[in-house]
């Protein structure tokens, strides 16, 4: 394996780059300056031929800009008074950018490509030095401790000894629910009382065999109530009596109740309510190259919510890019697909408590 090296600067936006600044200089008051630069980590099975390379550039090189990618850092390493912090994905996983990326390389034929990563270059000016514990504070405050990590040197190796744990399985048979009690415990599965019955009672007496780690894992997100809604779905018992309409009738009863101006309710998650007639750009033939012309069309509204809080507190960047993402599909998904416009994202958390 092959790693190489590109480089760009500015790495981050006018706007990023003061807001950084501003939060370094919180912690030291001696910073002067703060310049940034991407690294882009190009991992492939064997040497690239010279026109492999300016593709790859041009791949990674802004639109309209050419290429501006080098082979060595913008820096300026002589400078006195001067550290460079380097943040990047932890690299026990690929990103999505890698895959994304990469497969775009694929498409063009860049098949020895096999990973890409970018981290970010902060070259950060002070009077005076900076002890280990403000330089610590710092690195803090300029990466996402959830999902990014500080490179004390350059990456060669993408490889770094992760391995995954092996399957086993959990020993229902012989331990009955307290075997399930204890992966429960060692996975995190946050399985309760009547989970574990239930899946004791599954493979125990049904099934007759151990169900595998894996299988467990898979039960826990797949069975669960964020994918099942069995609490908006499920029969609901009030002091021993057993109401007619599960959470989730009771509230789409509403709409036989109020203003009859659904076209969809609650159809794959998203509702559509009556709309419009407005003039839209159409083509006049849609199966051949035509000219366009204005027709008057009904468009209905299209409204969706997403709640993405915990995973939103657990990590606050791709948590809350995954919510939104949700809530976009939501509304392309809706009958025959919606067109998204504008929407609006609040996500709520509490501290987590998270050590350091």
């Amino acid at each position: 394996m092959v790693i190489l090296k590109f480089y760009k600067a500015p790495g981050l936006k006018t706007g990023q780059l003061k807001n950084k600044l501003h939060k370094v200089s919180q912690i030291e008051a001696s910073v002067t300056d703060l310049e940034t630069e991407l690294c882009y980590y190009v991992e492939t099975l064997e040497p690239l031929q010279e026109d492999e390379v300016r593709i790859l550039k041009w791949i990674l090189s802004p639109p309209f800009k050419g290429e501006c990618l080098r082979s060595d850092s913008t820096f300026n390493d002589t400078e006195d008074h001067a550290i460079v912090i380097e943040i990047g994905p932890r690299l026990n996983f690929s990103t999505a950018f890698s895959t994304n990326v990469v497969s775009i390389c694929t498409t063009v034929n860049l098949n020895k490509i096999i990973r890409i990563e970018v981290a970010i270059r902060y070259r950060i000016k002070h009077k005076g030095r900076l002890n280990k514990k403000k330089e610590n504070a710092i690195v803090d405050v300029l990466g996402d401790k959830m999902t990014e990590c500080r490179y004390i040197k350059p990456i060669e190796t993408f490889d770094h000894g992760f391995r995954p744990e092996k399957w086993f399985e959990v020993d229902i048979i012989k331990k009955g629910r307290r075997a399930l009690e204890e992966v429960n415990l060692k996975l995190g599965l946050a399985f309760d009382d009547w989970d574990l019955d239930f899946y004791t009672e599954l493979f125990l007496q049904k099934l007759k065999r151990n169900p595998t780690s894996v299988e467990c894992f898979d039960l826990a997100q797949s069975n669960s109530e964020h994918s099942r809604h069995w609490f908006f779905k499920g029969r609901i018992i009030l002091d021993g009596k057993e109401e007619k309409q599960s959470l989730i009738d009771m509230i789409m009863d509403t709409q036989n109740y109020s203003n009859p101006n659904n076209v969809i309710k609650f159809s794959d998650n998203s509702s559509a309510i009556e709309g419009f007639k407005i003039p839209i750009l159409r083509p006049t033939k849609t199966y051949e190259c035509s000219g366009f012309h204005l027709e008057d069309i009904k468009q209905h509204l299209i409204f969706t919510a997403e709640t993405h809080n915990f995973p939103t507190g657990v990590a606050p960047f791709s948590g809350a890019t995954t919510g939104t993402g949700g809530r976009l599909r939501d509304i392309q998904g809706i009958g025959r697909g919606g067109h998204y416009i504008a929407g609006t994202a609040g996500y709520s958390v509490g501290n987590l408590c998270i050590p350091g």
